[in-house]
């Protein structure tokens, strides 16, 4: 196998992006969204359906996100009202946020970041979760 020069592990990889983010704990993560911020689940459904929701989230999954949250795009959702709204992705565990963080503020959303831990880390801290149906 031939590795080019400019590759890199996925933890390396990810130990980069997360030089970019200001990432919260479970409770900070609740802390800003009780100032506003926006909680943004990207887990998919099967682990939704597993573990339930948390209250007030939007769910947008994530090859949707950034269509969703750009306040510039034709797709936004009605609450990417601009570039200067925080926002908190969250995944299962707190991996594939950080990437997606990083990505939202290469679209000029620089206050976005990500809950370390995940879902799971939020429902370890006794956070509210909606139960699965």
């Amino acid at each position: 196998m031939t590795v080019p020069e400019h590759a890199r592990s996925i933890d390396d990889h990810l130990a980069r992006v997360r030089t970019k983010l200001r990432r919260l704990d479970a409770q900070g993560a609740a802390d800003a969204a009780a100032n506003g911020a926006v909680l943004v689940d990207i887990r998919y459904a099967a682990l939704r359906d597993r573990d339930g929701l948390i209250p007030g989230a939007l769910v947008v999954e994530r090859n949707e996100l950034e269509w969703r949250l750009d306040p510039l795009g034709d797709h936004r959702l009605p609450e990417a009202t601009g570039h200067d709204l925080t926002i908190v992705v969250i995944c299962n565990e707190g991996y594939a946020s950080s990437l997606a963080a990083v990505s939202l503020q290469q679209l000029g959303l620089d206050h976005a970041t990500d809950l370390n831990g995940g879902f799971q880390a939020w429902r370890a801290a006794g956070l509210p979760v909606i139960p699965p149906a």
